[in-house]
Order: structure tokens, then sequence, then C-alpha cells
């Protein structure tokens, strides 16, 4: 005669309790409590009675803002100052862009060494790189302002005044002073029609103020270069808090 005897386990009700915490701390993480489940596993081999506990945890902000946010943020902020500094400071400016940079890159893999080797995308992991590309963004501005400002009119600056003849018997030019340089009147006229022309302003960008009616600015974007950084001081730190006001909405309610 075969027996076949069947039972079951299961956790009593609150029969599993943590210790008072007074004697233990996590220092990273807040213990919010602890749950315990018991389920039926039907394999091939059998049923198997699967008990589990749960514990429940909270990640502290205190050393991640403290070691990653708060310095992320400074960096990006200092990279504005530059948005306040002439652009003919070239040596200045793209020191403080560069070390801005590199400060971002040394923070980003100091943030990844502290947290485990995930393969998906972090808040943190986020939060980072957007700085990063803020800082990167405000030393491409001063690339395309120094690109764009040093636009002259170089086809007025290979004549001489060796193209005139000795037989020419029209008046000679006005010369004029300008920044310790003497400038041809009738070569400065020439540069003119040409800037008019679009032949020596590039892209959307002005070069000179004459260019700004010239037949070429049909259907583009007007855009002056030389208030390039006036735009910047207040399109960055505006950005910069709309990014901010949705992350932190987003990770702390939502």
């Amino acid at each position: 005669m075969d027996w076949s005897i069947s039972f079951g386990l299961q956790w009593r009700k609150n029969s599993v309790e943590a210790a008072d915490q007074k004697s233990w701390r996590l220092y990273q993480f807040d213990f919010m409590g602890l749950r315990n489940t018991s389920e039926i596993v039907k394999t091939s081999a059998g049923d198997y009675v699967v008990m589990t506990i749960y514990f429940d945890l909270s990640r502290r902000m205190g050393y991640f803002t403290i070691q990653t946010y708060i310095p992320c943020i400074l960096t990006v902020v200092l990279s504005w100052v530059s948005f306040w500094i002439k652009k003919d400071a070239t040596p200045a400016r793209t020191a403080l862009g560069i070390t801005t940079v590199l400060t971002m890159t040394t923070l980003s893999t100091i943030a990844r060494k502290s947290l485990p080797r995930v393969s998906y995308v972090t808040a943190m992991d986020l939060f980072v790189t957007v700085c990063f590309l803020f800082v990167f963004a405000a030393l491409m501005e001063y690339a395309t302002l120094n690109y764009y400002s040093s636009c002259r009119k170089p086809n007025c600056a290979k004549k001489k005044k060796s193209n005139y003849s000795v037989l020419d018997m029209r008046p000679p030019p006005t010369v004029i002073p300008l920044n310790n340089s003497m400038y041809w009147q009738e070569f400065e006229d020439t540069c003119v029609y040409e800037c008019l022309d679009g032949k020596d302003c590039q892209s959307f960008f002005c070069c000179y103020e004459e260019c700004k009616s010239g037949s070429w600015r049909k259907g583009r974007i007007h855009i002056d270069i030389s208030e390039l950084d006036s735009y910047s001081r207040v399109f960055f730190p505006t950005s910069f808090l709309l990014f901010n006001l949705v992350y932190w909405v987003g990770y702390l309610y939502l």
C-alpha cells in the first residue's frame, strides 16, 4: 500500500523581523522595511515551496549630491563665464573651455566607478551626459564666434596702390586711418559692394552691417554674429534651468 504525504511551508504573519536600526546602518541606503511571500513552483521534478523575503531599500542622495551633482552643476556654470570675456581674448576663452570639458570628463569617470556596471542608462548617466554636452556646446560657441568674426575683406587686402597708373588723371583715393592702418577709400567701396553681393559674408551670419540689406539675405535667418555671446548668456542658463526642473521633478516624484 503506497502512502503519499503532501505538505507545504508558509511564512507566518510577521514571522520575519529586523533588528533595531540603532544597532546597524546602511551608509548609502535607507531601510524602508521588509516583506515575505510563499509560493509553490511546479517543475518536472515535482512541486516545491519557495519562500522569499524582500528588503525594501531607498538610495540616499547625500553622497552623490556632494560628489557628482553639485560639481557637475558648478562646472557647467563655470563654462558660462566665457560669455562675459571679450571675444578677442582667445587664450583665456579657449583655456577655460578646454578645462571645463576635461573636468566634466573626470567627473563622469569618477561617478561611474562608484556605481555598479550595468548595461542600461541610469539617471546619473543622463545628468552627467547632459552637463557634458552643455560644457562642450559652450566651447563650440566660441569656436563659431571666432570663426565668423574673423571674416574680413580679403579681396581688398590683396590690392595695392601700385595698381594705379601714373598716367591716371583721376584724383587720388582718399586715405583714412582705421586702427593704426591705412585703407584706400576706393577699395573700401569695392568691399562694401562685394559684401552686398554676399561674396564676403558666410552662411546666414552677418559679418558687416551692410550685409543686412543685401538681396542674398532673402529667405535666410538673420543672426548677428557679434551678438552671439549675448544670445548665449540667456539661452544656456535658461535651457539648463529647464533641464534641471524636468530632471528633478521626474526623478523625485515620478
